[in-house]
């Protein structure tokens, strides 16, 4: 893996070589130019308007998450007038969503929604430079994290050779998956189908478009786990996997598209955060947002259209107006009256899990209603620990770690530890003494809602009594340690209901072309993670709410 030396702040060119060399490294330079152009930010919209050709045009925004703040941002340059209808009244970000303990201090804080910044995630980038946000990297050289599954814990390396030692003869492996290391093995579960395709084909992996080659196509209608059996692996193999990859193996049955999509752009290799917060970036849109002069733009700002923010506001309705080529939304304030009001254009940012029950009158296309009933999104909980003082930092047989992730096969699935020690250049100002927050458990799908679904007490017991499974503590270590604790059950937030948008087998073949299409004869525009082929992502989010602004400003 490519070393990471730019720490903080990366410029363009650093990122980008470090994109390189990892590529060189797995063998497969060719992608690099078609990752990059695909995954960069959609032309500026001026190349499709000029400045104040919304002026005087009133366009309805549903949904104040990242995706409705970019297609915000751009369509203010042609100087329209936006209401964006946020339902959620506590918060900013969506699904961004950054908890600090202190309340006035920005220490100790945990991620309890996306956080992690791939180097190749371009558009995401783009907004982290244009405004002006610190960066550092998630990278740890010294990580030195456990894999504990079929009750035997080991050190994660990458070679894998405990993993080989260690854990194969725990698990009933054939006699070519017990003589294969490994790294060979899971490279070549879930590499040969990325690998069978040429680099032209690999590229319809971040396309959108009605129709695919056959070669690629096909593949997204297999899933994972169909995959792995194709692939000649034994149950006892894909066992294997899960416990050592708990994420790969909580969505097994989803389509192998997942899979490639992450190998492809190398989503979890040279990642970084935003320094003191992931919601920085929505805090910076939003500020933007109400600033009628904001710093961002280099236009008067007699161009630029006002933002009304609507917090606390639900749209639950969306439907043509009778009298004029308007959109009508229908919204509430929680427990007050119904309110309706007219646009000359709406955009969706909101998820479909949320969409569905919203009425809409004349239903949009056939297919996008199916898609809006049908679309699969994954259930994920993360539940963050404020240690008083950092045990796994500790020079000892349960510690010895600075940043990374451990991976387990038991219901917590994986445990993070924070990066901010991972550069310290004296002992003192970074002691295992120090308090702490670690994410004690992120999980995804069955294992999230079946932890999450008991009461609170029962749930923290059990997250505890976990983490020191994996790191070899006697029961009731953690007791005194955690100060304070908060979870996030994404199926269980009322304006989400699920963590991101996952594709099942077929889907992408079936809906994405047809999500990013628009509506209401070119009246109703899309934008959100689930709309793009980076689900999950902050780069899905951003990518499609510009995306979207561009789509609209085609009309004029």
């Amino acid at each position: 893996m490519a070393q990471q030396d730019y720490y903080k702040n990366p410029t363009d060119e650093q990122r980008h070589q470090l994109f390189l060399d990892s590529l060189y490294e797995e063998g497969r330079v060719e992608d690099y130019q078609n990752i990059l152009e695909l995954l960069s930010p959609p032309p500026d919209i001026f190349q499709y308007a000029p400045p104040g050709a919304l002026k005087n045009k009133h366009i309805g925004i549903i949904g104040g998450g990242l995706a409705g703040m970019s297609a915000a941002y751009e369509l203010r340059k042609l100087g329209a007038d936006i209401t964006i209808f946020e339902a959620e009244k506590e918060r900013i970000g969506g699904r961004v969503y950054t908890y600090y303990f202190e309340r006035g201090k920005k220490q100790l804080y945990g991620e309890l929604g996306a956080f992690r910044i791939p180097v190749s995630h371009e558009t995401t980038w783009h907004y982290i430079n244009l405004f002006h946000l610190d960066t550092e990297s998630l990278f740890a050289p010294a990580a030195n994290n456990f894999i504990y599954a079929h009750d035997t814990r080991i050190r994660r390396s990458r070679e894998g050779e405990a993993v080989t030692e260690k854990l194969y003869p725990l698990y009933d492996l054939t006699d070519f998956e017990k003589s294969t290391p490994w790294n060979k093995l899971n490279d070549y579960a879930m590499g040969t189908m990325l690998y069978s395709l040429t680099p032209k084909q690999r590229t319809e992996i971040l396309k959108i478009l009605p129709e695919y080659s056959v070669e690629y196509s096909d593949i997204t209608k297999l899933s994972t786990r169909r995959v792995f059996e194709m692939l000649g692996l034994s149950q006892g193999a894909i066992s294997l996997i899960s416990g050592v990859d708990p994420f790969t193996g909580a969505l097994l049955d989803f389509s192998h598209d997942e899979v490639m999509n992450g190998i492809y752009t190398q989503d979890f290799l040279n990642t970084y955060r935003i320094t003191g917060g992931t919601v920085n970036l929505p805090l910076a849109f939003h500020q933007s947002l109400m600033d009628s002069d904001p710093p961002e733009f280099r236009l008067p700002s007699y161009i630029l259209g006002k933002v009304d923010w609507k917090s606390g506001c639900i749209v639950d309705g969306i439907s043509k107006a009778s009298h004029a080529q308007k959109v009508q939304l229908r919204y509430n304030k929680m427990k007050g009256r119904d309110y309706v009001e007219a646009f000359d254009y709406v955009i969706c940012a909101i998820p479909f899990s949320t969409l569905r029950e919203i009425d809409i009158s004349p239903f949009f296309s056939n297919q996008k209603m199916q898609a809006i009933k049908e679309l699969s999104y994954c259930d994920a909980q993360k539940t963050l620990f404020l240690c008083k003082t950092r045990f796994w930092e500790e020079d000892a047989y349960y510690g010895e770690m600075n940043g990374g992730i451990s991976f387990t096969d038991l219901p917590i699935q994986s445990i993070l530890y924070p990066p901010d020690h991972l550069r310290c250049e004296a002992y003192e100002d970074c002691s295992y003494k120090d308090p702490g927050v670690m994410t004690a458990s992120y999980n995804l799908e069955q294992d999230a809602w079946r932890l999450s679904n008991q009461n609170q007490d029962r749930r923290i017991l059990l997250i505890k009594r976990n983490v020191e499974e994996v790191h070899g503590l006697p029961p009731g270590f953690l007791d005194p340690l955690v100060h304070s604790y908060k979870t996030a059950h994404w199926n269980n937030e009322q304006w989400f209901r699920g963590a991101f948008a996952v594709s099942g087998p077929g889907q992408k073949l079936n809906f994405a072309y047809t999500n990013s299409q628009s509506e209401y004869n070119s009246r109703v525009f899309f934008a959100g993670e689930h709309i793009s082929t980076k689900q999950g992502w902050l780069q899905g989010a951003l990518y499609t709410g510009k995306a979207a602004a561009n789509q609209l400003a085609m009309q004029l």
